[in-house]
């Protein structure tokens, strides 16, 4: 069972069995969406974001002015002026220490932002939170200027008292925001992956693969989920990032084993079973295996 604990105005810390705190929105609030300002941010909440955590809804970090580092998932992406970052949800993220930043944070949940079929279907599939290679960020000094027109009518109408139509208002100005940030995105980015079939496939596949991968290992249990054959996901995943199915399967488990040894005092018997190994040694052969030591050496080290 989840202990709640107050943390600041903002969040909710869900201490888990881990030591890699979870943050929730907390309860009570209008929306499960805000707009923050970092340096304000930074002043209240500085303890819990340069501690290494988990959130359960998304990030948008719009670093205007300053030099900033961030790490997500063992990825540290050094952030200069005028960039977008995209943080999916429960990504194990860390802020550090910061110089002078300003910006804006834009934090929701899917409950605020997909209300239909469409909207959720966007949010699955847009670039920003599903870059297929690494982690989502991205220079927008020529576009400045529109963003930063589009958040000043988000904090404008998030000052408002709400009312039965600043949900839907607060909603569609996130979709131009991401709309705007997508068009750059894809732009920018000579490798980016075009949509299609086959990314709609991996993308099917990622989601699955964070649903089910403690339990399920075997691509064939994905590829009957998703209602194609073996080869033709082989054949999506190879085509979109290079991996096999199989590849993808193994960095998932790995990452997480990786989470849990670096971030928690879990026995590695306990980190075994928490991702899906009956027996401890079958989990240290597998670790081994893919990583060329073992689990306590990789904690060690």
């Amino acid at each position: 069972m989840s202990l709640h604990i107050k943390a600041s105005p903002r969040f909710v810390i869900y201490k888990m069995t881990s030591n890699i705190k979870k943050y929730s929105f907390k309860e009570g609030l209008p929306h499960e969406f805000e707009i923050i300002d970092l340096s304000k941010l930074f002043v209240s909440s500085s303890d819990m974001l340069t501690k290494v955590h988990r959130a359960g809804f998304y990030h948008i970090l719009w670093f205007e002015k300053g030099v900033h580092k961030h790490t997500i998932d063992f990825s540290e992406c050094t952030i200069h002026e005028n960039t977008l970052l995209f943080v999916y949800k429960d990504a194990v993220q860390q802020f550090h220490q910061y110089e002078e930043v300003k910006g804006k944070a834009m934090i929701f949940t899917d409950d605020f932002f997909c209300k239909n079929e469409e909207e959720t279907s966007f949010l699955k599939s847009c670039t920003l939170f599903n870059d297929l290679k690494s982690v989502s960020h991205f220079h927008v000094e020529e576009s400045a200027e529109v963003f930063r027109q589009i958040a000043g009518l988000m904090e404008h109408e998030f000052s408002l008292p709400k009312d039965e139509h600043q949900s839907e208002i607060l909603r569609n100005l996130l979709h131009n925001f991401l709309l705007q940030a997508e068009r750059i995105n894809l732009k920018q980015s000579l490798q980016a992956v075009k949509k299609g079939t086959d990314r709609d496939a991996v993308v099917e596949f990622k989601h699955l693969l964070e649903e089910m991968f403690r339990t399920e290992k075997q691509v064939s249990h994905y590829a009957d989920q998703m209602a194609i054959t073996v080869k033709k996901l082989n054949q999506s995943t190879s085509k979109t990032v290079g991996k096999t199915p199989k590849q993808m399967i193994d960095d998932r488990v790995m990452l997480e084993a990786k989470r849990l040894l670096v971030y928690t005092h879990e026995s590695v018997k306990e980190i075994g079973y928490s991702i899906g190994f009956d027996e401890p040694t079958n989990f240290v052969k597998y670790f081994k295996k893919h990583q060329g030591c073992t689990p306590l050496e990789f904690r060690e080290s």
